[in-house]
């Protein structure tokens, strides 16, 4: 049965190139196509899409982690120090030592001083050269010749020197003598000097143009009649005069 079949299809195949015999044609096209397949199977991509290689020394960092225990080893080492010194204080009484005889010093307090000492000697040196330094222009000679000057202007001059302080002078105590007397006039009025009207030498009210106070005891009407009374008398004067 199967030798019928096969000859019945090696008879029905229809070869693509011209061939003698049908059946070595078939058989020879069927090994060229397993060939083919398998070698498709077993191609080799051009392009890696595998993911990238994995290396342990690179994700698990054993140098970092002996670090680490290291560090850890030392501080637990330190904390059992402690720990024992804690439990020893806290069995007895300790041996705390607060004195302190430490003495301070500086390291460099010699040059500090050696260079305070050099800038002190410069500056006398300074201060000495400048002390004998002798001056370019004489006050003395200046004096001289403003004197000189002064002179010869007191020669040439019209007025003596100084004579407008005298003359104001002169008004200032004739000022004072009139300020300081004191006047009665026709009504019995009495006029106060300016030192009795004010004690710590400020003006007070009611000072008249003189510089003077009259006295209050009076009323303002009779103030007001005696304003009168000289007015009028100082009218008749001005008549009499004109007379």
């Amino acid at each position: 049965m199967h030798s019928q079949g096969h000859t019945k299809m090696f008879r029905s195949y229809q070869s693509v190139l011209p061939s003698s015999n049908k059946l070595l044609q078939m058989r020879w096209d069927q090994t060229y196509y397993k060939e083919h397949r398998r070698l498709v199977k077993e191609a080799q991509p051009m392009v890696d899409t595998k993911a990238p290689a994995t290396y342990m020394h690179l994700h698990l960092k054993l140098k970092k982690l002996q670090l680490e225990e290291e560090r850890l080893a030392t501080i637990e080492r330190d904390n059992r120090i402690l720990l024992e010194k804690m439990s020893y204080i806290m069995r007895t009484r300790g041996r705390v030592d607060n004195r302190n005889n430490y003495e301070y010093k500086s390291l460099n307090r010699e040059k500090r001083q050696r260079e305070l000492l050099r800038v002190t000697k410069e500056n006398q040196a300074i201060l000495k050269r400048i002390m004998l330094r002798k001056p370019e222009y004489s006050a003395q000679k200046w004096q001289n010749e403003w004197e000189e000057n002064q002179a010869f202007m007191d020669s040439i001059s019209h007025f003596p020197k100084d004579w407008w302080l005298e003359e104001k002078n002169a008004t200032m105590n004739s000022s004072r003598t009139s300020l300081a007397r004191s006047r009665t006039f026709n009504n019995g009025d009495r006029q106060k000097t300016f030192e009795e009207n004010s004690p710590y030498g400020k003006p007070q009210p009611g000072l008249t143009r003189g510089g003077t106070m009259y006295d209050s005891g009076l009323s303002r009407t009779q103030k007001s009649a005696s304003t009168k009374k000289r007015s009028i008398s100082k009218t008749e004067e001005s008549t009499e005069e004109e007379a």
